[in-house]
């Protein structure tokens, strides 16, 4: 689906927020723990991998991380328990009904930035979309929580879930919401918290999460008041069907007893498969976004593109630009904040936007499971 410019009205992105989380993990303390687990692993199974009946679980290192995906670090809500050999799982207490989520917290926390960057207060916002990976119940929903923390009174509040492509997406609903006056101005917030969901026993896949929330308010330009704004001139999605990036945790691991931190429950990829099919799906679907819009690519200023993977960025960048983009052509922060899911091309639009100039154009794409890729074209007010 597409929507260009029109006779309806102009809609803005006036603010943004970041919440980082107060842990940081390395990867050389992610490598140590995993590789403690595995040679234990292989050590008590060791007959039966010798057999052949089991497959013994291979070291991890640190240097192979960042050459393999550019990332150093990562951000996570809890690190307790993450690197123990004995849980490799964060520990997190359960809290009681009567108080505020793990996951509404650091979306509250986020929205509040977005909204005071933005000018506005509860009684401006008259709708919240929670849009991320992973929710960590499924009713009531996450996004009325966070209206209630954020003192929002009017309108009303709902979540998505798009895996990676779910920030994107949700600026896209906002956008179109604002566009025909089913609400004047949207908060969209995305709790990114994937680390309880990650597979810290795998590998291949143990290092690529990390923990943040970015919130941003979309509304419409005649009510717009803050330093920065970007016009959303245009907005694209598509998707199509894939399983090579699955997580399959829900109510069914209840009724068919299924291990809930089995391999298959957790997140897991296909990762050569993913990069062969999303990156030449991710360079059509821009190419032909911007040239919808009469655009070409060197009239792009600034490519807020998805934090998966460091070379899916620099593939797609070289095939659009014809050469391989600088940071400030298209900036990268996975060496400090890993894959952050939808929250990755949103915490890079949040740091690096304030320097662009008035009629500069840009572009925020995400790509995730799905497959899903979402885009929008702006342009500095």
């Amino acid at each position: 689906m597409t929507s260009s410019p029109s006779v309806y009205p102009k809609v803005v992105i006036s603010g943004t927020g970041l919440w980082t989380p107060p842990h940081v993990v390395t990867n050389e303390e992610l490598v140590t723990a995993y590789n403690s687990w595995a040679n234990r692993y292989n050590t008590i199974h060791a007959k039966a991998i010798s057999a052949g009946e089991m497959t013994a679980k291979p070291e991890g290192s640190a240097a192979f991380i960042e050459k393999a995906a550019g990332i150093k670090q990562r951000y996570v809500y809890a690190k307790e328990g993450l690197l123990d050999i004995d849980r490799m799982r964060p520990i997190l207490s359960e809290r009681p009904e009567s108080a505020l989520s793990d996951q509404a917290e650091v979306g509250a926390d986020a929205g509040r930035k977005a909204m005071e960057a933005a000018g506005k207060t509860a009684d401006d916002i008259d709708a919240v979309i929670v849009s991320c990976s992973y929710t960590q119940r499924a009713y009531p929903a996450i996004a009325i929580e966070v209206q209630d923390a954020l003192g929002i009174q009017n309108g009303f509040a709902f979540d998505m879930l798009v895996g990676c492509s779910a920030g994107t997406f949700a600026l896209h609903r906002a956008y179109e919401m604002v566009r025909s006056g089913t609400a004047r101005t949207v908060l969209v917030v995305n709790p990114e918290m994937i680390s309880p969901q990650a597979n810290y026993c795998d590998r291949d896949s143990h290092f690529i999460f990390g923990d943040a929330a970015t919130a941003l308010v979309v509304e419409r330009e005649e009510t717009f008041t803050s330093a920065h704004g970007f016009e959303i001139l245009s907005a694209h999605a598509q998707t199509r069907f894939s399983s090579n990036v699955r997580s399959n945790f829900g109510y069914f691991s209840r009724i068919t007893d299924a291990d809930p931190f089995s391999a298959t429950n957790l997140f897991h990829q296909n990762g050569r498969r993913v990069f062969k099919e999303v990156c030449p799906m991710a360079i059509q679907h821009l190419s032909a976004h911007i040239g919808q819009y009469g655009l070409a690519a060197s009239d792009i200023r600034r490519w807020w593109l998805h934090q998966a993977n460091s070379h899916m960025n620099e593939m797609i960048c070289t095939k659009l630009l014809g050469h391989p983009a600088s940071f400030d052509e298209a900036p990268i922060i996975l060496d400090q904040y890993a894959n952050t899911a939808s929250a990755g091309s949103l915490i890079v639009f949040h740091l690096y936007h304030d320097d662009l100039q008035s009629g500069d154009h840009g572009v925020i794409c995400s790509f995730g499971a799905g497959y899903s890729i979402g885009s929008l074209i702006l342009k500095k007010r």
